[in-house]
């Protein structure tokens, strides 16, 4: 007997249903793996950081403008030079500022002298009172002195009159008394007049001390207002004369360097800008829908694309903007229209760095970074709740300037006060 025939279809068929099913198993298994793998990572660890490298290096441009107007005589600092706070970068045309200093420092000289002579006319003037009330002072002792002279020639005379009358002495000599009387009783007027003349010229010399007094009165020589508005004159045509030397307010590294010799500048005209590499911060560019949980003071890590991933910047959320950089574009964004499309906005968020690493590898003001924020702290605040009281940045460069000019002013005003040469 024949064994029955088989058909050649049947085997290869189930091998291939075979190997496709066990590959079929195989991606379902890899991909299971591969989801439960990703899912973990993000239950673990991935929803704990958000994470963007939309973000960018920011820092302060500082802008050197002149304060006055002038010519352009010398540039001392171009483009990726380091200038210490202070250096001079701009030198102005300086002659026309040294002569109003000139003018304006021989018009305080006056003024002091000027003041000067009114507090010595004041001076006389009270010497004059003192004199005329030392004078009435002698009339009213010489008028005392007279009236007990007439009451002692009265008495006299009253005396001979009554020997007169008894026949003791002669007419003559009662004549001689009643005339040693009457030459009493004239210089006493005499005296009193002089009396009244004193008190008439101790008012007439207070009147001519009020009109020397109002203008001295409560007020020094450095206080008077004379001498102030000289000395004013003087602070500003040496800060004028000052301001003629541009320097640089910041330590930092020169951009955008525009300014040329011989160039007349106004005040305002940008003449280049200081850049200072120590202060930066990192502006994250992150999604309306990624900061649900970023707080203020959460830790950051950042990356360069300059350096790469080897250098690792640590920093802090320091704030988020009060809006989205849409709305402060330079054109807003116009939704109300009939073709409108949503578009996930962005929010810029702000992220100081470690100085340290900074200092040890310095970036600039414009690089990529990548940031990747820590959200398992989540008790901050979003948006500040207290307004700053700090000073956030400062210069002193300027206040050098005035206390020279105030340096200035004490000297002039020492040199002409006693009429010491300057």
């Amino acid at each position: 007997m024949s064994a029955p025939p088989t058909s050649p279809s049947n085997p290869p068929s189930n091998a291939s249903n075979g190997r496709r099913g066990r590959a079929l198993s195989f991606f379902f298994l890899l991909f299971s793996a591969i989801a439960i793998g990703v899912g973990g990572y993000w239950f673990v660890h991935g929803r704990w950081y958000v994470t963007t490298d939309n973000a960018y290096v920011g820092g302060n441009i500082v802008q050197i403008t002149p304060q006055i107007s002038g010519t352009v005589v010398s540039v001392s600092a171009d483009d990726t030079d380091l200038v210490e706070q202070g250096q001079p970068l701009v030198q102005l045309d300086s002659a026309d500022a040294r002569i109003q200093l000139q003018l304006a420092q021989a018009n305080l000289a006056d003024a002091v002298r000027s003041v000067r002579g009114l507090y010595a006319n004041d001076s006389q003037s009270q010497a004059l009172i003192a004199q005329r009330a030392a004078d009435l002072e002698r009339a009213r002792t010489e008028v005392e002195r007279m009236e007990a002279e007439v009451r002692r020639a009265q008495q006299e005379y009253a005396r001979r009159e009554s020997l007169f009358h008894q026949k003791y002495i002669s007419a003559e000599t009662l004549q001689t008394a009643r005339t040693a009387l009457e030459a009493a009783i004239a210089q006493r007027d005499g005296v009193r007049a002089a009396v009244e003349q004193a008190r008439a010229a101790i008012r007439q010399a207070r009147e001519q001390r009020t009109g020397t007094e109002v203008l001295v009165d409560n007020t020094s020589i450095e206080t008077h207002p004379r001498v102030v508005a000289a000395a004013a004159k003087v602070k500003e045509a040496y800060l004028e004369l000052a301001r003629t030397t541009i320097v640089a307010p910041v330590r930092g590294y020169v951009a955008k360097r525009s300014v040329q010799v011989g160039a007349r500048v106004a005040p305002g005209t940008a003449l280049m800008a200081v850049i200072p590499l120590g202060q930066l911060w990192v502006d994250a560019n992150f999604k309306e829908s990624e900061l649900e949980n970023v707080r203020i003071d959460q830790p950051a890590e950042l990356t360069a694309d300059l350096y790469g991933s080897d250098v690792k910047y640590t920093g802090r959320v320091i704030g988020l903007a009060p809006g989205t950089g849409g709305a402060f574009a330079l054109l807003p964004a116009q939704n109300a229209t009939g073709n409108w499309i949503k578009i996930v906005q962005r929010v810029p968020t702000r992220i100081a760095l470690d100085p340290e690493i900074l200092a040890e590898h310095p970036l600039r003001v414009g690089l990529s970074m990548r940031v990747r924020i820590d959200i398992h702290q989540r008790d901050g605040v979003v948006l500040a709740t207290e307004p700053n009281s700090q000073e956030r940045y400062a210069t002193s460069v300027f206040d050098t300037q005035a206390s020279e000019a105030d340096a200035l002013i004490t000297r002039i005003i020492e040199a002409n006060r006693h009429g010491a040469k300057s």
